[in-house]
C-alpha cells in the first residue's frame, strides 16, 4: 500500500525582506517563480520570525519553541535537535541541501543526508569548515570570492557589501544550491514520503549577483527609506552603539557607513534584489525538477526566510534590530490539490506556526508543550484566529554588544522593544507610523500602551515557562 502522506519541500532563504516579491506588490523585482507560489498557494502577509539573526530564528522555526526556551539566543549557540527527527522516525526520507545553520554545522539534526552549504563569508563560527560549495570550487580550481579578496579592492569600504560575482555563474552559492537540489532529486531513487530542506545562502551578504543580473537592477529605482537625524536621535543607545560597531567591523564583507550616498545605497539595494531574482530562478528549476521526478503531485512546498535586512533603512546594516524590515518575512505554503490557493492571510502569525501544521500533515501529533500554533486550519480555508501578539528575542553577541537581552512584542497596531536592565526602549504606533520612524517610548500620551505591552511581555514569559516545563532543556 502506497504512503499517501505528502512530500514536504521546505525552501528557506537567508535574510530576505518581505518586500521582495513582485506578486505581493513590489514591482521593482522580478520573481516569476515565487509569484507562481503566491498565485497558487497561501501567503501569510504578517509573518514574523522569533529572532533577528540566523541561528536563533531557525532553531525556533525547526523546534516550535521561542529562543528563551531553546536556549539558542545568538549564532553559534548549541543547536542539534528539532522536529525533523520526528519526521525521520515517522518514515520520511530527510535530506538537507544548503544552509540550515545548526551548530555544529554538520550535526545530524534528523537528516539521513546533509549537503551543507553555509554562509558565503564565514569568520566567527567554524571559520575553517569546508562545506560542499567550498569543495566544489576547489575541484574546479577556483578561488572562492570572500572577505580576504574583497578587502583588496580600493573601494572596499565604500561598497556596503555589494560586489559582482566574477566566477562561473553555476558556481555562485545560490545557483550551486539550486543545482545540487535538482541533482539530488534526479539521482536518488524516488521514495516517499520525502522531507527536503533547501537552504539558499542569499540574499544574505556579500550582495554578489553575477554581472548580467547586477546590470539589470542598476537600471531600476527602489524606494529607499529616508534616514533623518531626528529618527537617529530617537533610537536607544543600544542601536546607536550598533551603528558605530558596524562601521568598524566588516561583518559578512559589509562595512557600514553612517551617511552613505544615494548612489551607494542604490547599488546595495540593486545587488540585493538581483540576488533575489537569482534565487527565484532556482525556485523555478526546483519546481520543474519536482514535476519531472514525480514528486510535485503530492507535495507541500513552503517558501520563507529566516529574517530580513535593513539595507541602510533606519540607518542600520543587516539585522540585529527589531524593525519590521527584519522581523517580518515572506511565508508561502503551496499545495493546490490540498489547500485552496490564491489566498492571503493577513493576521499575525509566528513563522514557527507552520511547524505543527507540517507535522500534522505527516501524521504526527505535535508535542503539547510546543509554543508554535498550527496554521493547518488556515491553510484548509477554515476559520482563522490570528495571534494577538507576536514576539522576537536576541541575546548579546559580538555585534549586538549593548544589551544582555533584547525582546520585541507586537500586536496588530503597537510594537514595543525592551532591553533588559535599561530605561530605554522603542515604542511604535504602526497604524500611524508604519515605517517606524517615531519612537514613542518616552511620550507620556502613550504610557498606557507602553505599560500594556510591558505587562504582556511579563505574562508571556511566565506562560511560556509553564507550558514548556516538561520539555527537556538539554534537547537542543
Amino acid at each position: 500500500m502506497s504512503d499517501s502522506r505528502p512530500n514536504i519541500i521546505f525552501i528557506i532563504t537567508d535574510q530576505q525582506r518581505f518586500d521582495t516579491i513582485n506578486a505581493l506588490g513590489y514591482d521593482y523585482v522580478d520573481t516569476p517563480n515565487i509569484d507562481r507560489l503566491v498565485r497558487e498557494g497561501v501567503t501569510f502577509t504578517n509573518c514574523h520570525v522569533s529572532a533577528p539573526s540566523c541561528a536563533p530564528s531557525r532553531a525556533s522555526l525547526f523546534t516550535g519553541y521561542y529562543p528563551h526556551t531553546t536556549g539558542v539566543h545568538r549564532n553559534a549557540d548549541l543547536w542539534r535537535h528539532g522536529w525533523i527527527e520526528s519526521l525521520n522516525a515517522a518514515g520520511y526520507r530527510c535530506v538537507n541541501v544548503g544552509k540550515m545553520h545548526t551548530y555544529p554545522y554538520n550535526t545530524p539534526m534528523g537528516f539521513h543526508e546533509r549537503y551543507v552549504v553555509e554562509n558565503k563569508d564565514r569568520y566567527l563560527e567554524e571559520r575553517y569548515y569546508f562545506d560542499e560549495w567550498d569543495k566544489a570550487l576547489r575541484a574546479r580550481g577556483l578561488v572562492k570570492q570572500q572577505r580576504e579578496l574583497y578587502r583588496k579592492l580600493p573601494d572596499y569600504r565604500e561598497r556596503l557589501g555589494a560586489f559582482e560575482w566574477q566566477l562561473p555563474e553555476d558556481m555562485h552559492s545560490d545557483m550551486f544550491v539550486g543545482g545540487m537540489a535538482c541533482w539530488w532529486l534526479k539521482s536518488y531513487p524516488k521514495t516517499e514520503p520525502l522531507f527536503l530542506q533547501i537552504g539558499f545562502p542569499g540574499p544574505h551578504p556579500p550582495y554578489d549577483p553575477t554581472p548580467r543580473f547586477a546590470e539589470k537592477y542598476m537600471q531600476r529605482r527602489f524606494p529607499l527609506l529616508e534616514v533623518t537625524q531626528e529618527e537617529l536621535d530617537g533610537q536607544p543607545s543600544v542601536f546607536k552603539q550598533l551603528r558605530e560597531h558596524n562601521t568598524l567591523v566588516d561583518h559578512d564583507s559589509v562595512v557600514h557607513l553612517l551617511n552613505p550616498t544615494y548612489e551607494q545605497r542604490h547599488r546595495q539595494r540593486a545587488y540585493y534584489m538581483a540576488n533575489v531574482e537569482m534565487i527565484d530562478m532556482q525556485v523555478g528549476r526546483i519546481m520543474q525538477t519536482l514535476e519531472e521526478t514525480g514528486y510535485l503531485d503530492n507535495s507541500v512546498v513552503v517558501f520563507t526566510s529566516d529574517h530580513g535586512d535593513c539595507l541602510t533603512d533606519h540607518g542600520h546594516s543587516q539585522k540585529w534590530t527589531m524593525y519590521e524590515l527584519v522581523t517580518r518575512v515572506p511565508m508561502i505554503v503551496w499545495s493546490p490539490e490540498r489547500f485552496p490557493g490564491g489566498r492571503t492571510v493577513d493576521g499575525l502569525v509566528q513563522q514557527m506556526d507552520v511547524a505543527p501544521a507540517l507535522l500534522e500533515l505527516a501524521g504526527i501529533e505535535p508535542p503539547a508543550t510546543m509554543e508554535a500554533r498550527s496554521v493547518l486550519p488556515t491553510l484548509r480555508g477554515e476559520d482563522f484566529t490570528p495571534r494577538r501578539f507576536v514576539y522576537a528575542e536576541h541575546g548579546r553577541d559580538n555585534i549586538l554588544e549593548g544589551t544582555a537581552f533584547m525582546t520585541m512584542v507586537r500586536d496588530h497596531r503597537w510594537k514595543l522593544v525592551h532591553f533588559v536592565d535599561s530605561t530605554e526602549g522603542q515604542l511604535f504606533d504602526l497604524q500611524n507610523d508604519p515605517n517606524e520612524l517615531h519612537n514613542l517610548w518616552s511620550d507620556p500620551d502613550c504610557s498606557d500602551q507602553k505599560q500594556r505591552l510591558l505587562d504582556e511581555l511579563r505574562e508571556w514569559r511566565i506562560r511560556s515557562h509553564v507550558q514548556t516545563a516538561a520539555w527537556a532543556a538539554p534537547f537542543r
